[in-house]
Order: C-alpha cells, then sequence, then structure tokens
C-alpha cells in the first residue's frame, strides 16, 4: 500500500518544517566538533620584544613609532580598538600644546608628522578618518606588533625590573604574555605602574609639600575631572529635542561662567569626577556626565534662549570620558611649579612644554556658580627632563603621558596631548637607544658624552630641544660650502646648516629662502672631500607660527590651513654630484611633511643639490635644514 504524502511529512516530523532528532540515540563518536566540551578558550601566547608599551594613546603611539625607527622590536597594546586616547573619535578632544603660547612653538617630530598627514589627506575633517590615519602609521612600522582591544592586567617583577606583562584580549580569548627589555607606561592612568608596585602619586600635594604658590592649603586626593563632548550640525528642517528623564535641569544662572556660543562641538567644561575617585568611579562618572550633556543640550534646545538652534540636532555624544588625571608616577625628578613658571635648561631635557598652568576645580558642573578653570600663561616655554619620565624604583620602566613625575600645579601644564606627544617620542627614542648601548635611562642621564649624544639623535628625529642644535658628528653638510642660485637679506643659504631648523624667537629665521618669482631655485653644499652617501635629510618650513590640530569646533579649525601648508615645498629634486657628473638624481612631487630622509646606497659624491620645483603656495622656496651622513 503507498503511503500518501501528508502521511509521510507527519511521519517524519516535517509538518511544522523541522526534524526531531532524540539525542540520547546519537552516538557520541557522531556529535559534530561543535559539541565537544573544552573550557581553556582562552590561550596564552607568550612573546617577546626589545620594547613593551602599554597605552595606544598619543604619548604610547609616539613613543611606539620612535623606538621602532630607531631599530627596537615594539609591542604596542592598547585596550581599545582605536588609536589616539583623548584624541581619537571615541572622545574627539583637539591636540593642544605649547603653539598656544606665542604662535612659534608647534610641537615637531612625529607628532608634526601626524598632524601634517591629517590636514592634507582629511579635508572632511572626519574623526574616523584621523583613527585611520593614526592605525596606518602604526602598522606601516616593520617593528611594531600591534595589540588592539588588549587590557593590561598583570605584571612580573624582580628585583628592580619589570620581566613581563599580560594582556587579555577578550575578542580574541587571547592571553598575552610578553618579555621585554624595556617597558613603557602609557596607560594615562599608571596601571603597568601601579600594578609593578612603583610609587605614585594621587591627589593634589598642599602648599607645605613643595611650596609652590598654586597648590591648595592643604593636601588632599581631589584631582581635575573627566569630560564627554558631544557633536551637533544643523539640518534643513526643525529637529525637535526631547531629554531622557535622568538628564539634569539648567537655567541661565548655570551658565554665568560657561558661556554658549556655539554647539557644534561641546564644551570640554562638561567635567565631574576631581571629588571621588576617577578611576573606580569611573562608570558613575560616565552616567552623571551624559546626564550633564543632556541637560545642556536641554537648555540649548528646549529654553528658548537659542531659537537658532531649533535646525539643530546632536550627531554624536562620547561614551568614554576624557581623562585630564589620575595617578602620577614617582621619577629621580619630580617637576614643580617652579619649574613651569621660571624655566631652567635641564641638562637631561628631552622634550619641552608651554600650554599655560591650566587647573581645573575637581567639583566640576556640581559647581556651576564656580569658574571651570584657572589658567596662568607662560612667558616661554620650558624643558621637561628624562629623568621625569622613568620610573624612580624599577630600572627598565619610563613613562609618558599624564602620569610623567609632576606635581598636580605642574600637571596642569604638562597634561596636554601634544606635549604628552613629544614626550612619548622622547622616551620611545631612549628605551631604544638604552638596548643598543646597553644602559638604563638612569645610567643614560648620569653619563654626559651618551646624554649629548642622545640629544643629537632626538634632533636628527626632528624633536625639537630648547638651547640645543645641531652638532652631530656624522653630519656632513656641518662642514660643506654653501651656495644658492638666490637667497633673501633674511634667508641666506648658510642657515640650512646653522643647527637650528625652526624659529626660536631670536630673530634670525634659521632658513634658506629664495624667491620662486625667476624660476626653481637651488642650494648646494660642496662637501670637504669625496664620500659615500647614505642619507640626506630635508627640513621644510610647515608653518610653525599657527595652530595645527584636528577639531570639532569651528571656531578652531577656522584658523588653521586645511591642506599642505602654504610654506612647504611640494615639488623637489635632489641630485648627488661628482665634479661635473650627476651621478644620482631623485624627484619628489607632491610633499606635504616637514622632515623628508631620502637614502641612497653610499654614491661617491662630492656635491649635493637640492632644487624647489614648486611650493604649496607660498612665494618663496623654504628650507630650515639639509642634513647629509656617509661613511667618511
Amino acid at each position: 500500500m503507498k503511503t500518501k504524502r501528508r502521511d509521510f511529512i507527519k511521519l517524519m516530523g516535517l509538518s511544522s518544517g523541522m526534524i526531531f532528532v532524540d539525542p540520547e540515540k546519537v552516538l557520541a563518536d557522531e556529535l559534530p566538533v561543535a559539541g565537544k566540551i573544552d573550557k581553556n578558550v582562552y590561550k596564552t601566547q607568550p612573546m617577546d620584544a626589545d620594547v613593551c608599551i602599554a597605552g595606544g594613546g598619543m604619548a604610547g603611539l609616539c613613543a611606539a613609532i620612535a623606538a621602532a625607527r630607531n631599530g627596537a622590536k615594539v609591542i604596542l597594546m592598547q585596550d581599545r580598538s582605536r588609536l589616539g586616547g583623548n584624541a581619537s573619535s571615541e572622545i574627539r578632544m583637539h591636540i593642544s600644546g605649547a603653539s598656544v603660547m606665542n604662535k612659534i612653538w608647534r610641537e615637531t617630530g612625529i607628532l608634526e608628522e601626524l598632524v601634517l598627514t591629517e590636514a592634507a589627506t582629511n579635508p572632511q575633517r572626519s574623526y574616523v578618518i584621523w583613527d585611520y590615519i593614526l592605525y596606518d602609521k602604526v602598522i606601516s612600522e616593520p617593528n611594531i606588533t600591534l595589540l588592539l582591544d588588549t587590557v593590561l592586567f598583570d605584571v612580573e617583577t624582580s628585583g628592580s625590573k619589570i620581566t613581563s606583562v599580560s594582556g587579555l584580549c577578550s575578542n580574541t580569548e587571547q592571553l598575552y604574555k610578553i618579555k621585554a627589555s624595556f617597558y613603557a607606561d602609557c596607560t594615562g592612568d599608571a596601571t603597568l605602574a601601579a600594578r609593578a608596585g612603583a610609587r605614585y602619586m594621587r591627589g593634589r600635594e598642599g602648599k607645605d609639600v613643595w611650596n609652590e604658590s598654586l597648590a591648595p592649603d592643604k593636601t588632599d586626593m581631589k584631582t581635575m575631572g573627566n569630560s564627554i563632548l558631544f557633536n551637533s550640525r544643523k539640518f534643513d528642517r526643525p529637529m525637535p529635542f526631547t531629554p531622557p528623564s535622568w538628564a539634569r535641569k539648567y537655567t541661565a544662572r548655570d551658565f554665568i561662567h560657561r558661556p554658549i556660543h556655539s554647539w557644534e562641538y561641546g564644551y570640554w567644561w562638561i567635567e565631574l569626577g576631581g571629588m571621588g575617585d576617577i578611576i573606580r568611579d569611573g562608570q558613575k562618572i560616565r552616567h552623571e556626565l551624559l546626564s550633564v550633556v543632556f541637560g545642556i543640550w536641554d537648555y540649548i534646545k528646549n529654553s528658548g534662549r537659542y531659537p537658532e538652534a531649533e535646525n539643530w540636532a546632536m550627531t554624536w555624544v562620547g561614551m568614554i570620558p576624557g581623562k585630564r588625571e589620575s595617578r602620577r608616577i614617582v621619577g629621580d625628578y619630580i617637576m614643580k611649579q617652579g619649574d613651569i613658571q621660571n624655566p631652567k635648561l635641564f641638562k637631561d631635557r628631552v622634550a619641552y612644554g608651554g600650554w599655560p598652568l591650566d587647573d581645573h576645580p575637581p567639583e566640576g558642573m556640581n559647581n556651576t556658580g564656580g569658574v571651570p578653570y584657572i589658567s596662568i600663561p607662560l612667558k616661554a616655554p620650558y624643558s621637561i627632563p628624562l629623568r621625569s619620565l622613568y620610573s624612580r624604583d624599577f630600572d627598565n620602566l619610563t613613562m609618558a603621558g599624564r602620569n610623567i613625575s609632576v606635581s598636580h600645579v605642574a600637571l596642569s601644564s604638562t597634561r596636554v596631548m601634544a606635549t604628552c606627544s613629544t614626550l612619548g617620542q622622547a622616551i620611545g627614542a631612549a628605551m631604544a637607544y638604552c638596548k643598543n648601548n646597553g644602559l638604563t635611562p638612569r645610567q643614560l642621564v648620569k653619563n654626559d658624552e651618551k646624554l649629548m649624544d642622545f640629544q643629537q639623535l632626538l634632533l636628527r628625529d626632528d624633536q625639537s630641544l630648547l638651547g640645543i642644535k645641531n652638532e652631530s658628528q656624522g653630519d656632513l653638510a656641518l662642514t660643506a660650502k654653501i651656495k644658492a642660485s638666490s637667497e633673501t637679506p633674511d634667508g641666506k643659504a648658510v642657515q640650512v646648516s646653522d643647527g637650528i631648523n625652526r624659529d626660536i624667537g631670536d630673530g634670525t629665521t634659521h632658513q634658506w629662502r629664495a624667491a620662486m618669482a625667476q624660476g626653481p631655485q637651488w642650494i648646494e653644499l660642496k662637501l670637504k672631500k669625496v664620500a659615500p652617501i647614505d642619507k640626506v635629510h630635508l627640513t621644510f618650513d610647515t608653518g610653525l607660527h599657527r595652530q595645527l590640530r584636528l577639531s570639532g569646533s569651528d571656531a578652531v579649525m577656522k584658523v588653521q590651513v586645511r591642506g599642505p601648508q602654504p610654506e612647504t615645498v611640494k615639488d623637489y629634486t635632489i641630485e648627488l654630484l661628482k665634479g661635473k657628473n650627476i651621478l644620482k638624481s631623485i624627484e619628489i612631487k607632491g610633499n606635504y611633511l616637514r622632515k623628508r630622509i631620502h637614502e641612497f646606497e653610499g654614491i661617491l659624491a662630492d656635491r649635493i643639490r637640492v632644487t624647489v620645483l614648486e611650493t604649496n603656495g607660498d612665494t618663496l622656496a623654504r628650507i630650515f635644514e639639509i642634513r647629509c651622513y656617509g661613511n667618511v
């Protein structure tokens, strides 16, 4: 007898479109692989490096690049999926620094390379594209292994050395145990140092501790707070806003000291958390900051005081607060207020700062009747010693960022990201130098000859140092005879080898200048004798008198040049010559960077000629410095 189709379907359990199988009747060896039990989902991967850096903010990122470019094998651990820290798209604070002081002190080096690249390649002002610029710079360095989404959770030590750090990437269920010669704490919170057992400071030191006039009367555990930013934009129709029930309510009285002039990007003064534990209370602080953000937006949209905001709507609100202060690691030297306001040139100086002494009351938005900051401008930049960038307790632990060895008052200046970036470059280069020379950072400071050699290395890498000029023994340009097709009265050709590669406010331009009206202009260096040329370094003018930083604020961006900076040489050639013969010629087009290094293969030459074909808009050819290296 034939079985009807519907009876067959019912028999097989398919009437509901499903097949029912009794699992007890399935043999164990027939179970798919996914059915096996394995509780060891976290796999440990040992790793080795010369340098391990915890924290991928601007300080850690610059440290990693500097160490890698100086020959060290680097592992960079970042607990987020994006680099940049407070400057990333997750927080969106613009990078500030010494350029606010008197408009010539914009930081150079790796940071300058990053911001010039962003200005030239991100005309749309996208913070996400900025993230990828940072990512590209890091992964393009063959000596860097980048571990994103990796949280540092343990540190092992032996005596005065850190022997390993452990990190966890939950996304890949990976445990890393990293052994390195040197470690850098760029976490901001000094997590690596604290876990290792290094001494650190928290809170505000009283006046009696270091006799700082800007310190509170008594020592306390209060800090500057955290901030959450937001973006908004104007639409072609009304955009109503209903605040959440937990948003704070504000009146005009709350903004007497916090004026609202625009709202496309707001506001650094949305600040809370300084009265509690800035680290452990982080979840609570974030929610309170969000209640402030939406309360302020409610006031802008619904108070009736800003009818022009009718068509505006929020397009982004941060979920990660930007931190200003937490732990500060104790180094061999603790910088204080006097080192900022009455600066001296530290013998072991490796960077400089220039942001005002800019302290924020710990109450923040919980005291809108008070001022949101107290800022004291500086008269001159100040130097920062290497002794404040390594731990007093561990021979192989350095630090850069807001966790360096400074008092609370000094931190109010050193904490900004442009300064932190240069500190990162300093310790990255220092760790590589110490590895190559068998030194600890403390030993480097105590060895005058090595210290001066290291400072020359920093200058070579375009890290500006106060009062130190290029005296590199290997630079053949320092003894070359120099001539040019033409020069301006204030831009003599010989200034490309005067040892100073930027404006320092001394009345001298320190650069060769030639008018481009008559066509391409050249400058030539005649060496003392024929030498095999390996590298030619060029340092161009990139308008260091201007601020240059990505920001959500239209007012901040308005005073900038978006794109290649007009003073910068765009197209040029380099020729290596011997007698009348051109041995090697290269042409570069579309340049927008300040520092360019061109490598050759030991070509025997006695002259180097650089010809400027075109600038990015300026009427003058401008070159600050030409260096030439070879095996003599």
